[in-house]
């Protein structure tokens, strides 16, 4: 679930420059290797939610079968209940972008796009990941969107190695989907994590003077990168429900997100089976 930069109704504010920035809290070789038995359900969840997506299946049965599947492994959803969000997972299909809210009548159809984070809580510690799925047969535009908004993951990735900053991760990301005439969100951003499930620092998904962005990785540092790509426009607006977030022109969609330990030995994916 993404830290939220814009005020409203549920949004984490963004700091002024002036005001006292949250410390980044780096994390132990023993805190790692619980997160990473953390990553490791969130990327089961994944796997059981890939196997269930088809036209005709509902957004609540999804919902439904990420607590079947967390309980499996001790582990419980960290979005249920956060600043009031009603739901385990959240499941946003085609111009939706982020939070959509799983409900009943929400049926998948051929041909749509989905995306779904999984964030949970096992021992103490987070594990967080998004990722978008076909459903069916979908568009090239849409093929092509996923493609783009999961490669600018990987290229981020490959820039989180210590001594580097988090505006080149930043900057990694922007620079490929903008080469292929695509839309970065700048509303919603990545976000340190470990004990809480926003942490310090922010990880903006583009080049920017945000302080945030001078951080230092650090071994012991994770964050939670996730590019938010969309074809028409960046801009974004929140519906009625005060959670679900839609493109502002009603395109297509995606999100990709990995949770990441910086390490002596390069960053490390978190969240893989």
């Amino acid at each position: 679930m993404n830290m939220f930069r814009r005020q409203n109704s549920q949004a984490l504010r963004r700091p002024a420059p002036s005001a006292q920035r949250p410390e980044v809290q780096l994390k132990s070789p023993r805190e790692i290797q619980i997160m990473r038995e953390a990553g490791r359900i969130v990327a089961r969840v994944h796997a059981a939610l890939r196997e269930a997506i088809h036209p005709g299946v509902s957004t609540l049965e999804l919902d439904s079968l990420a607590v079947e599947t967390m309980s499996k492994y001790n582990a419980t959803s960290c979005f249920l209940g956060y600043r009031g969000f009603p739901a385990h997972i959240c499941a946003s299909i085609n111009e939706e972008l982020v939070h959509g809210i799983p409900k009943a009548d929400r049926v998948l159809q051929e041909g749509d796009i989905i995306s779904i984070d999984v964030g949970v809580r096992y021992r103490g510690f987070i594990g967080d990941s998004a990722w978008t799925y076909a459903v069916g047969g979908i568009s090239p535009d849409a093929q092509e969107l996923m493609r783009v908004t999961e490669q600018g993951l990987y290229e981020g990735i490959d820039q989180a190695h210590v001594g580097k900053r988090i505006v080149d991760v930043s900057r990694a990301v922007q620079r490929y989907v903008e080469a292929h005439k695509m839309h970065i969100v700048r509303e919603y951003t990545g976000h340190g994590v470990g004990r809480q499930m926003h942490e310090a620092p922010q990880v903006l998904n583009y080049e920017s003077q945000d302080p945030d962005g001078q951080t230092i990785l650090r071994p012991g540092l994770v964050i939670a990168l996730e590019p938010m790509v969309q074809l028409g426009t960046w801009q974004t607006r929140t519906l009625r429900d005060k959670w679900t977030v839609i493109s502002k022109d009603h395109s297509l969609t995606a999100h990709f997100e990995h949770t990441i330990a910086i390490t002596n030995n390069g960053p490390e994916i978190l969240t893989l089976p």
